[in-house]
């Protein structure tokens, strides 16, 4: 009999494409699954698609009001039973790491006893081992990435999606989410992140121009940043060396705002250069509030450019808003720019909601501002909120 290990070893050795049919075959087998299906969510965050060999793939299944959508929000497993069929269906979220990736859902025969706790267990097991064998699965089949797809990718946003870590991320010392729009169209806004024992490194990014230049921009500027980062080097350097690389390519032409922290994970101290237009806000015990930065450079305007670090503290309960010029400079079908106003009232609705759902849902209501028609700039909202180091951790 197949124990969650084996299962894990099923996946492991199954060909990238075959790893969900696999997993499906197991639970037919060891619990006679009537249905098991995988939903991967799609690139706006709005719908959870069906996997399957396209064009043979069912309908996608709203991320909102509906039992899967319901355990992916939750993050935890949602049941719904039918008395009828004496059946129950159960919605698992599939995560890495805090990075939301669908759900798994399999309907299974129940007694009057309902579904036993070691068997939802053992459910929950399968679905965190097929979400890392997922993402491996990614470097070599496109399957579960064409599943994603709501509509064609233009081939920009293909590159950017591409570069990115994630979209969620959680430790003990912070939770962190981040989301574009319009998802399938962007073009130069970018971000990107990376933890070490001690330190988190942030960037946000958002390259000039349309399309392919500002994507081809934006991955420059972005790879320049981690080959500086993974060298070891300081933030003043990072920024030097990317700035350099920019302008070294573009001769000033072109250049990227960007901003670029660390973190330090034990004491909350943050170091910050700010070297172009994304903003910073920052809600404490209820307080939304800009943190006003000294403006530098953006990446790649002029050569030789020293960046100089300044530093503040965040404190735990404390929420961070890393919010591009897309979202400030949109414009209402009527011409009406969105205000900060308006900016502040959406970070205050969300104050409720867990870090990797507010860009999501601030840029929902963004898009209600902007109307139905093409955006004239991409948008990204970041959000970080700081736990911090558990003290017993810090002391060791």
């Amino acid at each position: 009999m197949d124990r969650p290990g084996a299962i894990e070893r099923s996946l492991r050795e199954a060909a990238p494409h075959e790893i969900f049919d696999v997993l499906r075959s197991v639970l037919e087998r060891r619990h006679h699954a009537e249905a098991v299906e995988l939903l991967m969510v799609d690139y706006a965050m709005t719908q959870l698609q069906p996997v399957g060999i396209l064009p043979h793939t069912r309908p996608a299944v709203s991320v909102h009001e509906t039992a899967p959508g319901r355990a992916f929000g939750a993050q935890e497993p949602y049941c719904v039973y039918d008395d009828t069929a004496s059946t129950v269906t159960v919605h698992l979220p599939l995560s890495v790491r805090g990075d939301r990736l669908g759900v798994l859902s399999v309907t299974l025969r129940v007694g009057e006893d309902g579904l036993a706790k070691d068997v939802l267990e053992e459910l929950q097991q399968c679905a965190a081992g097929l979400a890392h064998e997922v993402v491996v699965a990614e470097r070599d089949t496109d399957l579960f990435l064409q599943a994603r797809r709501a509509e064609r990718l233009t081939l920009a946003a293909e590159m950017q999606w591409q570069l990115l870590p994630g979209r969620s991320c959680t430790r003990p010392e912070y939770s962190l989410g981040a989301q574009l729009e319009p998802a399938y169209a962007i073009f130069g806004d970018s971000f990107d992140w990376s933890a070490s024992a001690d330190d988190l490194f942030v960037t946000v990014s958002n390259g000039m121009g349309e399309g392919i230049d500002a994507a081809l921009l934006t991955n420059l500027a972005v790879n320049a940043l981690r080959n500086a980062r993974r060298a070891g080097l300081g933030l003043s350097d990072q920024a030097y060396l990317a700035d350099q690389a920019i302008y070294g390519q573009y001769g000033g032409s072109r250049f990227t705002s960007t901003l670029l922290l660390r973190f330090h994970l034990p004491t909350g101290d943050v170091e910050i250069i700010d070297a172009g237009s994304p903003r910073v806000w920052r809600v404490r015990a209820g307080v939304v509030e800009a943190i006003e930065l000294e403006a530098q450079m953006p990446l790649g305007m002029f050569e030789d450019t020293d960046y100089v670090p300044q530093h503040f503290g965040v404190e735990p309960g404390d929420r961070l808003l890393f919010i591009s010029d897309g979202v400030y400079d949109a414009l209402s079908p009527g011409g009406e720019k969105y205000s900060l106003r308006a900016l502040a009232r959406s970070i205050a609705a969300t104050r409720l909601l867990p870090a990797p759902q507010v860009p999501r849902a601030m840029l929902q209501e963004l898009l209600g501002h902007r109307g139905s028609g093409p955006a004239a700039d991409d948008s990204l909202v970041m959000c970080l909120d700081w736990h911090g180091r558990p003290a017993a951790d810090r002391a060791r």
